[in-house]
């Protein structure tokens, strides 16, 4: 577990990717259609489309649209919300279902628009209300990357999409954003080892001023300064011969 939260944000964008490919590939290569699996609202029997739905694509295009979003919105989440990125993935996207079973049009809703629309509401809404620049930033992001995505909630902006599921997304996220408190990544920076400071290094720390302006000390008032305390703790008699001063084997020509 511990592997898994150092590096939850590569894992959870490729495990959701690697699902829904998945599922597409076992459809393909067993010629069979899972859209009977999907979201019918308001219909017992397509309750099972809240757990499925978003796992299940029409088409190779509609899978390629719903793969970069997921992977980068899925990353964020886990990356910025280290601790509740599962719950809230999970509380999403079962709302999300839940919601689109009970407003959506009588047909199939099936693809991962709706947890698209749900991650990038929450990542949005959530950053907002944060007081974290870090979140802030990423909102900012999401809007920039994904703001044209809200087009996809207003009815007849495209024929054959379901508007209701990204609807529900939308909604979904920015009622879950004021219910998550936001999360703020900590960067622990090491602080270097506390090293003794040499005897060179007091001397030299001593020329400047508290302005940090360069003041050497005088040398002579220094040399005065040790002849004080040396003397101060030591008694030295100085005897001189007279006889020897003057003596002429003493001349150095």
């Amino acid at each position: 577990m511990n592997f898994y939260s150092r590096y939850r944000f590569i894992f959870l964008p490729v495990l959701l990717l690697l699902a829904i490919w998945f599922v597409y590939w076992i459809e393909i290569r067993y010629h069979l259609n899972f859209n009977n699996f999907g979201i019918l609202p308001r219909n017992f029997d397509g309750l099972i489309g809240i757990l499925t739905s978003g796992f299940i694509h029409s088409g190779i295009n509609h899978l390629y649209s719903n793969s970069f979003p997921i992977v980068i919105l899925s990353a964020a989440l886990a990356f910025f919300y280290k601790q509740k990125h599962l719950a809230v993935l999970l509380l999403g996207y079962l709302c999300c279902g839940i919601l689109t079973w009970l407003i959506g049009r009588e047909s199939y809703h099936i693809g991962a628009s709706g947890l698209i629309y749900f991650l990038a509401s929450f990542l949005f809404f959530n950053g907002i209300k944060s007081k974290s620049y870090r979140l802030i930033a990423l909102a900012l992001t999401v809007v920039f990357v994904y703001g044209s995505l809200v087009w996809g909630t207003f009815p007849k902006y495209k024929t054959g999409i379901s508007w209701e599921g990204h609807l529900s997304g939308f909604i979904i996220g920015f009622i879950i954003s004021y219910f998550i408190k936001p999360e703020v990544v900590k960067v622990e920076l090491q602080k270097p080892k506390q090293v003794e400071e040499t005897a060179f290094e007091i001397e030299f720390m001593q020329q400047f001023d508290e302005h940090g302006n360069f003041n050497p000390i005088d040398s002579t008032e220094n040399n005065h300064t040790s002849t004080t305390l040396f003397d101060a703790s030591t008694d030295i008699e100085w005897h001189f011969d007279d006889s020897t001063t003057n003596s002429p084997s003493n001349n150095l020509n």
